[in-house]
């Protein structure tokens, strides 16, 4: 069968199916899901029949296209959001702009794929407190944080609010200490124009299948520095020497050691095999198309929700978004006020039996997490905010896939939990 064919029966199937049709009370509302069509599919047959699966020319088309979308000079696409993370970190380290051993300066209200590539990478985390206007690290408090010790910042832009990045490059720039940006929920954030993922050093993301983008599983880093580009490329397979030119033949190297041996096969560094195939970049491609459109919807859904809540502001607090920030909401954040007649996990609990997935804000305080706790790890003043957002916080989805019936089923089940215990 010529593969058109099958290219045309898959655009049928897309354009036949109901499967999006949302049913009050037994449609379920999740917090993530991929929102994908035909043509995402259509490029992974491409793909799948052209025997082009592992990392190729479509990868190298994704991080080009998503470097271009951020404004920045080179991408290198990964496995994984943590992946990316523990990529970054290393290269920070390998390229001596990182000290070995020294600290980082983190959020503790965020996901434990921040927390642990740090320690993989020999660093040590120091937690910090978040401020509320954006439920992001307070630069006030990486200024109080800061020691001798301390040789990065990182940034996350939690559920895609951007962090506060004019003020925070102001330390960084102060203190000459390198930012390191966390944006594996904040693919299209913006601050007056400028992308997350844009302002530090280098930056991560994530391409996981709730995210506001997918490739299923997936990361990049993305980075204006050349050498930086050079180690994570390195390091992503198997810290292999890299960009041996095609046209040269293949037995070029040559040291004390190995004698004009096949450049394919001199590993430089100690490394990892973290690549990305050309069947998930396929999907990255055609997602990077719609991201605006669906961060648009997003946003829409956002506005909604808070709309329609608004009757409860003294019992729920909604997301705040500051003047020239776009917050792209991977996921829509209520925390419960502390004078509530009810609780988080009342609230919950009650939603969750309507059909209406929830989540808690990440890990809450990763410093008090099973896996952390013991370490000795360093906390830089009080966790105030972070442990009212652990205590009474969660999130529910807004994504794009969400019609106006299914928006309005959100708000009515509120109002049904609410009118009950006020």
């Amino acid at each position: 069968m010529n593969k058109n064919k099958i290219f045309s029966a898959v655009e049928d199937y897309f354009k036949n199916q109901d499967s999006f049709e949302f049913v009050p009370g037994k449609s379920k509302i999740n917090v993530g899901f991929p929102c994908y069509d035909s043509s995402e599919v259509i490029s992974a047959l491409d793909s799948l029949i052209d025997l082009n699966i592992s990392q190729g020319k479509k990868v190298k088309q994704f991080e080009k296209d998503y470097s271009k979308y951020l404004g920045v000079k080179f991408g290198v696409a990964v496995n994984s959001g943590s992946s990316a993370n523990l990529l970054a970190l290393t290269s920070l380290v390998m390229s001596g702009i990182v000290p070995k051993g020294s600290e980082v300066i983190v959020p503790a209200a965020t996901f434990t794929t921040v927390i642990s590539p740090i320690l993989q990478a020999g660093l040590k985390p120091v937690f910090v407190d978040i401020e509320m206007d954006t439920y992001n690290i307070s630069s006030a408090c990486i200024e109080s944080a800061i020691s001798e010790n301390t040789g990065l910042i990182m940034v996350v832009h939690s559920l895609g609010n951007p962090a506060n990045m004019k003020e925070i490059m102001s330390v960084s720039e102060k203190f000459n200490i390198p930012v390191f940006e966390d944006c594996c929920e904040a693919h299209g954030a913006s601050i007056d124009g400028k992308k997350a993922g844009s302002f530090g050093i280098i930056s991560a993301w994530s391409f996981f299948v709730a995210h506001n983008m997918t490739t299923g599983e997936g990361g990049m880093v993305n980075t204006n520095d050349p050498r930086l580009q050079y180690i994570l490329r390195s390091i992503r397979e198997f810290g292999r020497l890299i960009d041996v030119d095609p046209s040269m033949e293949r037995f070029g190297y040559s040291d004390d050691y190995l004698k004009d041996y096949d450049e394919r096969y001199v590993f430089e560094s100690i490394g990892y095999n973290v690549r990305m195939t050309d069947i998930a970049a396929s999907l990255g491609i055609e997602q990077l198309k719609k991201l605006d459109s669906f961060n648009k919807r997003r946003a829409k859904i956002a506005n909604d929700y808070c709309v329609g809540l608004e009757k409860h502001k003294n019992y729920l607090r909604m997301p705040n978004t500051p003047k020239g920030h776009f917050h792209s909401f991977y996921g829509f954040t209520i925390l419960v006020n502390e004078n509530a007649p009810f609780t988080r996990k009342g609230l919950i609990t009650f939603l969750e039996s309507k059909n209406i997935e929830t989540r808690a804000f990440m890990g809450g305080n990763l410093s008090i997490q099973p896996a952390y706790r013991d370490l000795g790890l360093k906390v830089s003043g009080e966790l105030l905010t972070t442990e009212m957002l652990t205590n009474n916080a969660f999130f529910i989805g807004c994504h794009p896939f969400l019609n106006d019936v299914a928006v309005n089923y959100v708000i009515q089940s509120i109002d049904e939990y609410i009118s009950r215990l006020s």
